[in-house]
């Protein structure tokens, strides 16, 4: 005789001991509770871990283009703490693309993006736009030299170029603070950095307002570096000297309507070096 299989098709009826799905619809208090968790998370990452700028000029060209929008890393050159062990720290090195508070009382607040060219101890001078680091003329084809555009502002200038052999009192937009100590560290065609500071300049040297005109840059003032770019908008250039509210609000609206032809998709996610 053929066996025959059984299908049961009767539904099971929950017996006392089984359990009672329970209700997970959540209340007013677990839900603020859950949005202020993600917040504080949200705000301890961008406050000390991330954060993000905004390129507004011309200075870092062709590293970086006006309307570059860059992630910080505000980790890597923060001082080690015995809290956060796990974290990658390390010291500035040549060459490192940094983010820093302007050493200038006048605008103690003002974010700058520049390389670092110089370390404590280094030699530095220019000739014609070529820097000499230590006494060797360095190979450097990301940094704008004078003539190369035709530019007007890209003509000779003996202050900037042949940085520092034209004393900074004859101009040359030359913050009076960096006028009267520039000369006491110059030895003989070289300027020195200092220790605790750092020498930077930005990668477009015709355009770039930096070091030469400024001085130095204190270590505590380094708060990260750039990773890279995440999103880039075609911004005119003369649109950081629009600070009006009516000039701000009308460039809101002009990044709403050309979001998508004004991207340059092709910077996103490119890697800052």
């Amino acid at each position: 005789m053929a066996s025959q299989t059984n299908t049961a098709t009767e539904e099971i009826e929950p017996t006392a001991e089984t359990p009672q799905k329970k209700d997970e619809t959540e209340t007013p208090l677990e839900s603020l509770a859950s949005i202020s968790s993600v917040l504080a998370v949200g705000l301890f990452v961008m406050a000390f871990i991330f954060q993000n700028f905004e390129i507004p000029s011309a200075s870092m060209v062709k590293t970086l283009l006006i309307g570059d929008h860059v992630l910080v890393d505000r980790v890597s050159f923060a001082p080690p703490t015995k809290w956060a062990f796990f974290m990658h720290y390390r010291d500035i090195q040549r060459g490192d693309v940094i983010v820093f508070l302007k050493p200038n009382p006048e605008t103690p607040d003002l974010f700058l993006v520049k390389r670092a060219i110089g370390l404590p101890g280094d030699r530095i001078h220019l000739r014609n736009g070529v820097l000499f680091l230590n006494g060797v003329a360095q190979n450097e084809p990301f940094a704008a030299k004078p003539g190369q555009t035709g530019d007007p502002n890209d003509a000779y200038n003996p202050y900037r170029d042949d940085f520092p052999s034209v004393p900074p009192s004859q101009g040359y937009d030359i913050t009076a603070q960096w006028a009267e100590d520039m000369p006491t560290h110059i030895v003989g065609d070289d300027l020195v950095v200092p220790p605790g500071k750092v020498f930077a300049m930005g990668d477009n040297r015709t355009e770039s307002l930096d070091g030469r005109f400024w001085g130095f840059v204190p270590r505590e003032n380094i708060v990260g570096r750039p990773l890279f770019v995440y999103w880039s908008f075609q911004t005119p250039a003369d649109q950081i000297d629009k600070q009006g509210m009516g000039d701000r609000v009308a460039f809101m609206f002009h990044v709403v309507i050309h979001i998508f032809d004004g991207t340059r998709w092709s910077r996103t996610l490119h890697l800052i070096k």
